[in-house]
């Protein structure tokens, strides 16, 4: 077998070998977003690293907060949606410090709460009264 035909027939093998890749990639099952945070939430709280933060606000099924790693401020916000039901008292309530978990490879993907671990802390169910007022 000449050498042409080997060239030929390895060009034509990745031919092929790309156009089975592509249609793999194209036609693979992508999993519905809840399931992807849901797994989002699950991979950080395993691998993630504690820091203490504070929420800036909590809406019904946001609750954004802000935090600093290594001198770097972040803002961000967590879906909580699918797991309102881990969310201790009123959300109006949760303004103040928390603790989170961020991955240490990328310190803006980071979570307050999921179904394993929580950062929130204790809200009293009444608010305390202040004797200077």
């Amino acid at each position: 077998m000449p050498v042409r035909e080997y060239v030929q027939f390895a060009l034509l093998a990745v031919l092929v070998a790309g156009a089975v890749g592509g249609l793999v990639l194209a036609f693979r099952k992508r999993g519905d977003p809840q399931e992807r945070e849901r797994l989002r939430r699950l991979g950080v709280n395993a691998r993630g690293r504690l820091a203490d933060g504070y929420i800036l606000e909590a809406a019904a099924d946001t609750i954004f907060y802000s935090y600093s790693v290594r001198g770097v401020a972040y803002t961000a916000s967590q879906d909580v949606s699918q797991i309102r039901h881990l969310i201790p008292g009123q959300t109006d309530r949760l303004i103040g410090p928390v603790t989170l978990k961020y991955l240490t490879t990328n310190p803006a993907n980071s979570i307050i709460v999921c179904e394993e671990w929580t950062g929130l802390r204790p809200v009293p169910e009444h608010p305390v009264d202040d004797p200077t007022v």
